[in-house]
């Protein structure tokens, strides 16, 4: 623990003298083969813009998905990958900044059109999308998605769950479409024709277009769909389709012949096919990278951390440093002693060196020491710091004391879990264990894969009741850049679910249900945005999530590649759209 700390410490002082003259005003070093557009080109632009058609575009990934299936992800890069084969009603415009959060239409042909106050959202698809196997995509398609992906937790469990919670459910509520074998299903959303779609919500909902760019929103033919096997067979509605998947291996994409441009303003269809190779060491990747042997690192969580000395100390101007609406946390688990009593949670809150767990994971480019739930770059962020330390590097009196008050003067014993293929995860939660043991709180570090993080430990409340798992490692991206967008599923308690949790801490404080639930339904924006601010705050008192860094991240963009942009709704990834090749 200590060696890894010098590291850092070594890392950080590097950052600090290279960041000047690299990642923030441009490098002087020409990359790859070709003339590159500088250090963070792509955060502010797209790079090399392109029609190039042809080419093999290579990918690879530190471990293997939650999954590939539209319904059954909540991994952002999947996400944002699965444009590609699964066209989303919604989505976000492949461009920088501001112009990137925008939600623009994708299968349907406009945003959606609000009645009933903000209750009933309808959509018209495009015509003339066709599947993969050449069969046309109906709304009765859009609708069985929504159907398998929100309503059968028990197959489907690691996606979002927000249509379950704020769609009208029938008078004896629908059981997903493996078990209710009805025609109409779940009958607050209509079909009036092959073209429409209806949803029919409890309350209004003034965000509902950002709602339907997740996946789960993209058309599944019935006919096709065999549950938890539909991802060894997805039929394609993008402007790619699947050759082959291998789990834990790789996946291979070619071009969906029944795509159609004209029913697409969005896609380019440049490469002639796409390969995913999953579970490839972060350094491997990062060698494959720099030597042109792949292309993407399409986890996107940034280089490792002796790529990163080695770019920034040498000037490289094929780097892009972007945030994106994320945060780097620790949650506490509200279920498992001693942190169903607050002022146990306030003592891990003031003994934590946030210093120390910044330098672990990479310094000040890798993120600024964070305060609070919400990212600075999330509309109705508000400054505050209800557990400020001296210099953010901790207050053992306070924590002592906090400790005293909630009956663990001496301190106990507890378990952090963090994701085995995150090397900067891992470090820090190790600092997160040092600062710990300095009050008396002996810490256990377990590690599980980033692909069943969700599905079989942190994201299951009975396994980490079970194995008495206090304290979860986390990093959060807003779904949409918003309050709600980003809040709803880590602190709200109708987010708690029994696999694919991600309100990690089991939050479920009415009042904050309540006044999430009522701020979507305002159509005013600004007032919204003063709301979530509001709620971060009580979020706070609550003490159950400890915000360690807004999370940034430093890319290696790969000279070779076209149509490259940092976009900040998929938390600073490259848009995987329409990336080509020279």
């Amino acid at each position: 623990m200590r060696s890894r700390s010098r590291t850092a410490a070594v890392l950080a002082a590097a950052i600090t003298v290279a960041l000047t003259a690299s990642a923030c005003n441009g490098g002087d070093k020409t990359g790859g083969d070709d003339k590159s557009a500088g250090a963070n080109a792509a955060v502010k632009a797209v790079v090399n813009a392109s029609d190039k058609k042809g080419g093999t575009v290579v990918y690879e990934a530190s471990d293997t998905p939650d999954s590939f299936d539209p319904g059954n992800t909540y991994y952002g890069f999947v996400f944002n990958f699965s444009r590609l084969y699964a066209r989303p009603l919604t989505t976000f415009a492949p461009a920088p900044g501001a112009e990137g959060n925008k939600v623009v239409p994708d299968l349907a042909e406009s945003l959606g059109v609000p009645s009933d106050g903000g209750a009933t959202w309808t959509y018209k698809l495009r015509k003339g999308v066709k599947y993969s196997d050449g069969s046309v995509v109906t709304s009765k398609d859009v609708k069985y998605a929504v159907e398998r992906s929100n309503f059968a937790r028990d197959v489907h469990s690691n996606g979002p769950n927000y249509l379950a919670q704020y769609l009208k459910n029938n008078e004896t509520p629908y059981e997903g479409p493996y078990k209710d074998k009805s025609d109409t299903g779940l009958q607050s959303i209509e079909t009036p024709d092959d073209q429409t779609i209806v949803f029919k919500l409890k309350q209004p909902f003034a965000e509902f277009d950002y709602l339907l760019a997740n996946p789960q929103s993209a058309p599944v033919p019935k006919a096709k769909d065999n549950g938890a096997d539909y991802v060894k067979n997805i039929v394609s509605s993008g402007s790619y389709m699947f050759e082959s998947y291998e789990h834990d291996k790789q996946a291979v994409l070619v071009r969906n012949p029944n795509w159609d441009a004209s029913t697409d303003p969005l896609r380019k269809q440049l490469p002639e096919k796409i390969v995913v190779k999953l579970k490839v060491n972060q350094e491997t990747i990062d060698s494959n990278l720099k030597a042109g042997n792949t292309h993407i690192d399409i986890v996107g969580n940034g280089v490792a951390q002796q790529t990163q000395t080695e770019l920034l100390t040498s000037k490289d101007p094929n780097t892009d440093n972007a945030e994106g609406g994320r945060l780097v946390y620790m949650a506490m688990n509200t279920k498992v002693a001693p942190f169903d009593n607050v002022e146990c949670r306030k003592a891990v809150q003031y003994a934590i060196d946030k210093v120390s767990v910044q330098t672990a994971f990479g310094g000040p480019i890798r993120g600024a020491i964070a305060s609070t739930v919400l990212p600075t770059d999330i509309p109705g962020h508000v400054d505050f710091n209800t557990y400020k330390t001296p210099d953010d590097k901790g207050d053992e009196a306070k924590a002592k004391a906090a400790l005293t008050a909630c009956g663990q003067p001496n301190g106990f014993e507890t378990t952090i879990t963090a994701r085995n293929d995150r090397a900067g995860e891992v470090d820090m939660a190790t600092a997160i264990q040092a600062s710990l043991k300095k009050i008396g709180i002996t810490v256990k570090i377990e590690q599980f894969p980033a692909g069943k993080y969700f599905s079989d430990y942190a994201g299951v409340p009975k396994f980490t009741e079970d194995n008495k798992i206090g304290l979860m490692m986390m990093q959060w991206g807003a779904d949409w850049p918003s309050g709600f967008g980003f809040l709803q599923q880590v602190v709200h308690g109708d987010s708690i679910s029994k696999t694919g949790n991600t309100n990690l801490s089991q939050l479920n404080d009415p009042e904050i249900n309540k006044m999430l639930n009522d701020n979507i339904a305002n159509t005013d924006s600004a007032a919204r945005e003063k709301v979530y601010g509001e709620i971060d705050k009580k979020v706070m008192d609550q003490a159950v999530i400890v915000p360690l860094t807004y999370f940034k991240v430093l890319h290696y963009r790969s000279p070779k590649i076209t149509n490259v942009v940092s976009n900040p709704a998929w938390s600073g990834q490259y848009d995987y759209l329409n990336i080509g090749l020279k």
